[in-house]
């Protein structure tokens, strides 16, 4: 019988260890049916809810008996549902779903912060992992056993030799100063009458290992520590073995290990295991701990070498065919004693090594030199059989691996490379019938998958940070190909965390606050139009993606602060150049943002190299105060959805009067943009700043800039997202398949004729001659492959809609193309759309999904309203640059 599926709370697959008690629940209602009209909710604690005439499905309240800590509960739902006939049906119960609280309140706690003595703290990246460890003996093995486990550092916990769990990177990445994820553990299977041993094995990891650009070093102090707490249940009886100091500390094979540098692993170390005394007591909070929000990160693929050689130095150079984000586990390590060394890379320098020269940080502190790009492990072996190296304590981002120091030649079976990111769901696809387009979105995916470990970051070798205005511009691409509500939540957990008390948002999350990170030179940079922005527009498009309300409520009081400090900067300062040329301010200079650092457009091709310092007293006013407009737009829109009315009423005026004052600056008598560039031509008319009598003229400047380029995009990091898009709403849908097919510099399919398998920093990120530049892994120009799921296949959300309750289908064909296809798995079930050309015809196929109406579009031909089921639609040969609705690129507001 047909049942509701995908069960979740609060986002999630697995609910284990959670720290809401008032959690929320969702399903996908069945498939076939055209809507549902009522659920009944029952749950293992005697919870019913009976028939409840509702059709929510998404994010429904838990209001079963109270849930206090350990508590735990299965859950199903049933829902009845309408069909094609309107008959009204009952459908069977879906499968159940577990759900178990962690530890609620800090005096759930009895064990105690512990950690090793350390009389001498080796140096950054020098750091050794030590091992805490405690022997108990149980009479019979447990009913029941949970072991509750996190750390300053990054822990793995193991029970009587067996490691607990696949989670890596534990505890994971937060704001430590305020939220420390608990990971919660049934090891009941684990223990066994006798005597039994829970040790874990800790280091540095993000809480004092060096991080980022800059390499800051003990962010969130300068010791390690661990909390552990193991509770055992028999016959209704609880035992408590927490860490305290009778726990034992021991040597681990890590010599040393950071996330930034690399792990070095000697294993005779091993030889010396014995405990070199008792753990000390720490300090440590109970009251920032936390369950998890978002999924957990593990090893998600292994792949196996394309290829292995052997360099005339004696080298060997793996390549896994793939650039990805993680570790290799390598089985053949050489003779006892013989150190074997690992260099991670994304390139091969001209002598078919690996090369790092791309991925050298600028050193701030000493102009004019580099620091290192760290991603080296080393590995001695021991005369242990069986010996197998696994870095699991640092993480990299690589293709190509240089394995240097061993003797014997490597086979394919001796290593294999661990892709490792948080665990998420897949949501979206696409296909075309062009073999590039396929490969561009291919890349595009795993250039995402590489930065999506805990954070979504910008790279995950050279700084592994999670930059705000990276994830600003790709999370519409994001939450339409994977699951990222619950990732977002966790990132903006911290964001708010992290925000200044003047309201400015920091530029990277999580972070330990202006005054540890690089605060004598770098502070200055936080606050940048753009950047700081993310905190209204992400969970705006989180919300949209899910129909969630609950991420603009939880976000509402941070994306006032934000607006507050820019509506305060802009109102109360006025750029040097503007008041030279002017003593007495116009009336609506009030609403130019144009003092401040910023980033600008950051990175435009053939433009000037970014200068961070300049930037301090550049007048960026054109695309900070565009940026001010916008988001007063979209909290103004957030406002009324919350029920805030007289505050979406003051914003929509704020937003209105700011929206003035870039016309009247920026905005020249003849309609076009003043001092145009392609990057503000297409911010104009993506964020509705332009009145509707002169977007013509805008977009004629833009194909004009952009023609003048050679058909090249000029866009740099912030416009590029929104470039193709504007171009086919505004009358130039051919330019823009001319732009997204071009193959010469600077342009996508380049990257994709070059080789590349993730996408690159730079758009010579692989230059003709083969050399390296920058980051061949940042996925902030991938947001491209949006324009590939909303006009080539043709699938988008209805202006107005959130969680994809109203869509529209409308492909646009152009560059050629015979056939397009993208599905996406929203919240009401799988929206599917395909269509075909041939014999000068299109013939389209969409699936609808239930409780969701579409509006489908052909090209020439009037719309079409259709319900849940699959459709099919034929129309003649589309005429060549057919116009549709422009409602995309401009703010859906």
């Amino acid at each position: 019988m047909n049942k509701p599926t995908r069960l979740r709370t609060d986002h999630l697959r697995h609910a284990f260890g959670i720290t809401n008690p008032a959690p929320r629940l969702s399903w996908t209602p069945p498939q076939g049916t055209v809507r549902q009209t009522a659920y009944q909710l029952t749950a293992s604690n005697g919870w019913d809810t009976g028939r409840v005439e509702s059709a929510a499905h998404s994010h429904v309240p838990y209001a079963g008996p109270d849930l206090g800590s350990r508590n735990r509960f299965e859950w199903t739902v049933r829902t009845w549902n309408v069909d094609a006939c309107g008959t009204e049906q009952a459908s069977g119960w879906s499968e159940q779903m577990v759900v178990e609280i962690g530890l609620l309140h800090p005096e759930d706690w009895s064990a105690k912060w512990v950690g090793p003595t350390e009389a001498v703290v080796p140096a950054p990246a020098e750091r050794p992992g030590y091992a805490l460890h405690r022997d108990f003996t149980l009479d019979a093995a447990p009913e029941s056993a949970r072991a509750y486990a996190t750390a300053h550092g990054i822990y793995e916990l193991f029970i009587n030799g067996q490691r607990v769990g696949d989670q890596e990177l534990t505890p994971g990445s937060t704001s430590y100063h305020t939220t420390l994820q608990v990971q919660a553990f049934d090891i009941t299977a684990l223990l066994r009458a006798g005597t039994n041993t829970v040790r874990a094995v800790l280091t540095d990891g993000w809480f004092r290992g060096t991080f980022g650009f800059t390499r800051d070093v003990d962010m969130y102090g300068m010791q390690t520590a661990l909390l552990v707490q193991v509770e055992l249940e028999s016959a209704g009886v609880r035992s408590v073995i927490g860490t305290n100091e009778s726990w034992l500390v021991s040597p681990t094979e890590i010599a040393a290990a950071d996330l930034m540098a690399g792990q070095q692993v000697d294993f005779r170390r091993l030889s010396d295991s014995g405990a070199h005394g008792h753990a000390v007591l720490r300090e440590g909070s109970f009251a920032t701990l936390t369950g998890p929000v978002a999924p957990p990160t593990r090893i998600v693929e292994e792949l196996n070498p394309v290829s292995i050689t052997r360099l005339p130095n004696g080298n060997q150079v793996v390549d896994l065919g793939q650039n990805i984000n993680g570790w290799v586990r390598l089985s053949r390590l050489g003779a006892p004693g013989q150190k074997v060394t690992l260099i991670y890379g994304e390139a091969l320098g001209s002598d078919g090594d690996v090369s790092q020269d791309h991925l050298r940080p600028i050193d701030f502190r000493n102009p004019g030199q580099f620091l290192a790009a760290g991603q080296v492990d080393s590995v001695t072996a021991s005369a242990a059989a069986g010996e197998v190296f696994e870095p699991r304590h640092t993480a990299h981002g690589f293709q190509y691996v240089s394995v240097q120091g061993l003797a014997e030649d490597l086979l394919s079976a001796n290593i294999v490379g661990c892709m490792v990111q948080t665990d998420l769901e897949r949501l979206g696809t696409f296909s075309c019938s062009d073999t590039r387009l396929n490969k561009l979105h291919e890349i595009v995916e795993w250039s995402f998958r590489d930065n999506a470990c805990e954070v979504p970051t910008d790279c995950p070798q050279r700084e592994k940070a999670g930059w705000t205005g990276d994830w600003q511009l790709f999370v519409p691409t994001a939450a339409y190909l994977f699951d990222v509500a619950g990732f977002t939540r966790k990132w903006l957990n911290d964001v708010r965390a992290d925000q200044w008390e003047n309201g400015v948002v920091a530029n990277i999350s999580p972070s330990p606050g202006p005054d540890v990170i690089s605060a004598d030179f770098m502070a200055f940079t936080n606050g940048s139009s753009g950047w700081g922005d993310a905190i209204i527009m992400v969970p705006w498009e989180i919300y949209l993606a899910t129909g969630d309300a609950t991420i603009l409520e939880e976000n509402w009081e941070a994306m006032n602060r934000w607006l507050g400090f820019v509506r305060g900067t802009a109102e109360g300062n006025r750029h040097p150049a503007r008041a030279a040329a002017c003593a007495t301010p116009a009336p609506h200079e009030q609403y130019l943002w144009d003092t401040g650092f910023h980033f600008g457009e950051w990175m435009e091709p053939g433009g000037p190299a970014p200068d961070l310092f300049a930037a301090k007293s550049a007048d960026n006013g054109i695309v900070a105060t565009a940026y001010y407009r916008h988001s007063a737009a979209i909290l103004a829109t957030v406002a009324a959805i919350l029920g805030k009315d007289a505050a979406a009423l003051e914003l929509a005026e704020l937003s209105e009067n700011v929206r003035r004052a870039w016309q009247r600056e920026y905005l020249l008598p003849d309609g076009t943009v003043g001092g145009g560039t392609q990057a503000n031509c297409v911010r104009a008319l993506a964020f509705g700043l332009v009145p509707d009598a002169k977007r013509a003229c805008v977009a004629d400047q833009l194909a004009v800039l952009v023609r003048d380029a050679g058909t090249h995009l000029g866009t740099g990091f912030l416009s590029t997202p929104y470039l193709l898009p504007v171009l086919a709403d505004n009358g130039y849908p051919d330019l823009a398949y001319e732009l997204l097919m071009q193959d010469s510099e600077p342009s996508w399919l380049v990257m994709v004729d070059r080789g590349a398998t993730t996408m690159w920093e730079a758009w010579d990120g692989i230059a003709a001659d083969g050399s390296a530049h920058q980051s061949l892994n940042h996925y902030s120009k991938g947001a491209v492959v949006s324009f590939l799921h909303r006009y080539t296949a043709g699938l988008r959300q209805a202006p107005g809609s959130a969680g994809w309750q109203d869509i529209i289908i409308e492909p646009r064909p152009g560059a050629g193309l015979t056939s397009a296809s993208t599905s996406h798995q929203g919240p009401q079930g799988l929206i599917h759309a395909e269509w075909i050309s041939a014999d000068g015809g299109l013939t389209l196929t969409v699936t609808v999904p239930p409780g969701t109406a579409a509006d489908v579009r052909l090209p020439g031909e009037p719309a079409t309203a259709v319900g849940p089921g699959t459709h099919t639609f034929t129309d003649a040969a589309p005429a060549a640059g057919a116009t549709t609705s422009s409602d995309l690129a401009r703010s859906a507001l």
